[in-house]
């Protein structure tokens, strides 16, 4: 039997999947990289530059905090959000990295595809 996935392992493996979790959406993507690039950002700032609606992205930050991922400071009547860690903007350098090396891989296997040999379209019903 494999000890590696011992109970002992399991909160580690599930805290990692959850961290997974709370990036699996692409409005979690985009607002964690313009917190990335700018650092503090305004709530109306990402309502702006999300295109969603405030409940929408309300819902979006929700997850992120309870993620870990982002942090929240009030200052007046606006919400500032920010990295909880600076490890996130790494993690989604990192992914970006990774995203480019397997399409440029795609890329080659299907270009690879150009130059096997043509397979003979049956004929349709009628015989042709």
């Amino acid at each position: 039997m494999n000890d590696d996935f011992t109970d002992a392992h399991r909160p580690l493996y599930e805290v990692k999947a959850n961290l997974f979790k709370g990036l699996a959406h692409p409005v979690r993507i985009r607002a964690l990289e313009k917190l990335a690039e700018a650092g503090d950002v305004s709530v109306t700032d990402l309502l702006a530059d999300t295109g969603l609606e405030a409940s929408h992205l309300s819902q979006h930050l929700s997850v992120l905090r309870r993620h870990h991922l982002v942090v929240a400071d009030r200052r007046g009547s606006q919400v500032f959000y920010r990295l909880a860690y600076p490890q996130v903007a790494e993690l989604l350098a990192v992914a970006r990295v990774l995203l480019v090396e397997v399409l440029h891989t795609t890329q080659r296997q299907l270009e690879q595809t150009e130059t096997l040999p043509g397979v003979v379209a049956a004929p349709d019903r009628s015989g042709r």
